[in-house]
């Protein structure tokens, strides 16, 4: 079996850092020890060893220092920096991929540091594109317990699951604090989550006003298609509760990237090359018209039919239609050029007029030079008087 890539993905809080330690022991001890990566650049310590940690490589607070950012644009920008290298730690697994069943992957609490940037999507497309992928969303149980909530983590998971287009594992954690049949309920029996709904409305602790009601009530009927697609399990980081089920539909998710995520993923990418290169044909065949080299002939075209080639002197070839006008050179036709002046009747010049003009620009001349040298002596004479 290849080896299979899963991204933990979750709000700041639900429990994604212990997760892994769990899933990471799990599998040890079931002697299938996953290659582990941290992207984390902002903890402090994890409670797990990782083959790759970003924090070997980057220093968070330097970045926060020398670029000076808060928290959360250090982040991004660690992730931009790590991102510049992916290529080295995707071949890192490909040398170990006989070695390892699983690559566990660790991402920042700030969701949107990972999931929104242009970092997050260099790194998740890199490891899709070499690795069968599985988005694993870790879900706060006990935090869900109000049905506003509950719908606002599903609507970030549906928009992760269609921004990643990968096969994607909702994790409701900490079922050792609350057990989570109740949210199993809501995503399958849609009558269950408007029961619980206005049961929160009564009681007074729903959060958010009438047009929140309305909202969620038409986001759940919405969202039926969605949860059909999912696969959910329930685990507890704590007991380790559910990781069995966890790995089990991990396995399977290789099954359902192989047939369906990979094959979508490589007619996007085929579509992708073919846009690239009607893009490239185009602005090749727009260069050779702007150099004048369509075939090494210019094309006529004949009534009223337009011509979009460029009209540049470098179109023109020479010819009977390069675009050069001969003069006439008929013997009836005696070119004259004028020269208009108010004291010139007509402003001809020709052989009657020739001498007369020769002596005017004499006499311009003259005048001329002679104002220039008595501006000249009247400077001289300004400056030895001061």
């Amino acid at each position: 079996m290849p080896l299979s890539t899963v991204i933990c993905i979750g709000m700041a809080g639900s429990g994604k850092t212990t997760f892994m330690q769990r899933l990471n022991s799990h599998l040890r001890h079931k002697k299938q020890v996953p290659y582990v990566i941290n992207l984390d650049p902002a903890v402090l310590n994890i409670p797990y060893g990782a083959n790759i940690d970003i924090r070997d490589s980057i220093k968070y607070k330097k970045v926060m220092e020398n670029y000076q950012l808060g928290p959360n644009g250090a982040i991004v920008t660690s992730l931009n920096l790590f991102s510049t290298k992916i290529d080295q730690v995707i071949n890192l697994l490909e040398k170990k991929a006989d070695k390892y069943e699983h690559c566990i992957v660790d991402t920042p609490g700030q969701i949107e540091c990972f999931v929104w940037s242009a970092s997050g999507t260099i790194i998740t497309e890199s490891f899709a594109s070499t690795f069968p992928t599985v988005i694993a969303y870790i879900v706060d149980t006990p935090r869900n317990k109000s049905p506003t909530t509950f719908m606002s983590n599903m609507l970030y998971a549906c928009s992760i699951l269609y921004k990643t287009k990968l096969p994607m594992v909702i994790v409701f954690n900490k079922t050792d604090v609350e057990d989570a049949s109740f949210a199993k309920e809501w995503m399958t029996d849609f009558e269950s989550f408007q029961h619980a709904l206005r049961e929160d409305q009564d009681n007074g602790t729903h959060e958010g006003s009438g047009y929140m009601s309305s909202l969620v009530n038409s986001m759940s009927l919405m969202l039926e298609e969605f949860y059909a697609t999912l696969d959910v399990c329930s685990v507890s980081s704590f007991t380790g509760e559910g990781f069995d089920e966890f790995v089990d539909i991990v396995d399977k998710k290789q099954d359902e990237y192989n047939e369906f995520y990979k094959a979508e993923r490589e007619r996007l990418l085929a579509l992708k090359e073919e846009k690239e290169a009607a893009r490239k044909d185009k602005s090749l065949t727009g260069l050779m018209k702007d150099l004048g080299l369509n075939g090494g002939k210019s094309k006529k075209k004949s009534g009223n039919d337009s011509d979009d080639s460029a009209e540049v002197v470098s179109d023109l070839e020479e010819g009977e239609d390069d675009g050069l006008v001969d003069r006439d050179e008929d013997e009836g036709i005696e070119r004259e050029y004028t020269f208009m002046g108010e004291d010139r009747l007509g402003g001809e010049i020709n052989d009657q007029t020739q001498s007369d003009l020769q002596e005017r620009y004499q006499k311009a001349m003259e005048q001329t030079a002679k104002q220039a040298s008595s501006e000249t002596a009247e400077n001289i004479a300004k400056y030895i008087r001061q």
